[in-house]
């Protein structure tokens, strides 16, 4: 992985982004960015808008390589108009064909909107997108792409219900394409709103949709991040965005465990694999779902103390991680959920310390279980020679 920080004298924006570069010569590039000055959402939206195209520009990258964006609001009920009023922010009419997610997880001060971009350049030619109501469909030979973004079923009254639809709903889009949730689901997001209420709705109604659909811990579940974040309609207790691929061969995905290290997320009641490793000819993609401070009995560690939380947080991440054949070096983005607002920068300045160079992007967010101060996801992409299998 390579690493670079891009800074225009004239636009008050940090980005950091991760580029790799297979033997193919197709890039993947993570990049993050994020206001280091205070203004308004206008203001701090255009200043993003110039600074992440800027960047690049300078690392080579057309717009039209653009996967994915995720923006992290810090008010989004107050802030979406903003945020469609731009076609580089706008989920309904982007700019160009990309997955676009919105959520709200108040950023690190003083911004009140960071972006997480992902771009995949491949110098062979023009990517083949396609944009399908809330999903982007990406084909690459006999491979199929599909991100989907902002699942929501605000009529429902419960969490547990908005839970059930919302994946009926994404089951039978899938099922339109000839996919499936066990087959080709590889990663999710659940956002919930008031998650401390509203959690244990959304730990029901997956588990037995799960179980209705053969994913059981006898089977495989799903890499996966459950965490507090808001969607633009505040009745909408459960958000869901997710990402899943049609074409893959036997052999292909493998699911991550570090026993030593972090229980079976069943142990405790709940339905995800702790990551998943997805290998192609000339690379390995690693998807960490959110990971906190746990042991291998599925206890919260260092209760009420975020420093030796994070830790541990880490020591997960950095096993998972050893599972798949990977390190910290491979990492391309850090996406860091942290409960009170007020160890925010703490979080931020400690994994900076450690990992000077890899995008982060620190937001507020409560996790599953109150006692947990901060989780940590990741996505790492590492060199493999594998030819029998398609390219990605």
């Amino acid at each position: 992985m390579q690493y670079s920080s891009f800074r225009c004298a004239t636009i008050p924006c940090a980005v950091t982004q991760a580029q790799f570069r297979g033997h193919d010569g197709t890039e993947e590039c993570h990049l993050v960015v994020r206001p280091e000055e205070y203004a308004t959402i206008e203001t701090q939206l255009a200043w993003l808008e110039r600074a992440y195209h800027e960047a690049l520009i300078a690392a080579g990258l057309p717009p039209d390589s653009a996967v994915w964006r995720r923006f992290f609001f810090s008010d989004l009920p107050n802030q979406a108009g903003v945020g469609a009023s731009r076609p580089f922010s706008n989920p309904h009419q982007p700019e160009c064909p990309c997955a676009m997610s919105w959520i709200c997880q108040p950023p690190l001060f003083p911004a009140k909107v960071m972006l997480w971009a992902y771009h995949l350049h491949d110098p062979a030619g023009p990517l083949d997108k396609k944009q399908r109501g809330a999903s982007l469909l990406l084909t690459r030979g006999a491979l199929t792409h599909q991100w989907t973004t902002g699942l929501t079923c605000p009529s429902a009254e419960t969490s547990r219900e908005q839970t059930r639809r919302i994946l009926e709903d994404y089951a039978a889009a899938l099922g339109s394409r000839g996919m499936s949730l066990a087959e080709h689901l590889q990663r999710t997001w659940f956002f919930v709103q008031n998650i401390d209420a509203n959690y244990q709705g959304l730990v029901t109604a997956r588990r037995d949709f799960f179980a209705r659909h053969g994913l059981t811990k006898d089977t495989h579940f799903i890499a996966s991040t459950g965490v507090e974040g808001a969607a633009t309609d505040v009745a909408a207790n459960i958000t869901l965005d997710a990402y899943a691929i049609a074409g893959l061969q036997p052999g292909q995905i493998r699911h991550l465990t570090a026993p030593d290290y972090l229980s079976p997320t069943h142990l405790y009641g709940v339905t995800f694999e702790r990551g998943t490793a997805l290998a192609y000819r000339d690379r390995t993609q690693i998807l960490i779902s959110g990971t906190a401070s746990i042991n291998p009995r599925g206890e919260i560690m260092h209760p009420g103390n975020v420093a030796r939380q994070l830790e541990r947080t880490l020591e997960n991440v950095a096993a998972l991680l050893r599972a798949a054949g990977a390190g910290f070096d491979d990492v391309g983005v850090f996406i860091a959920y942290v409960r009170d607002a007020h160890d925010l920068e703490h979080v931020q300045r400690h994994v900076r310390g450690l990992f000077p160079h890899t995008p982060i992007a620190p937001v507020v967010a409560r996790v599953c279980r109150p006692g947990w101060l901060v989780e940590i996801e990741a996505l790492a992409i590492v060199q493999a020679a594998q030819p029998q299998m398609p390219a990605y």
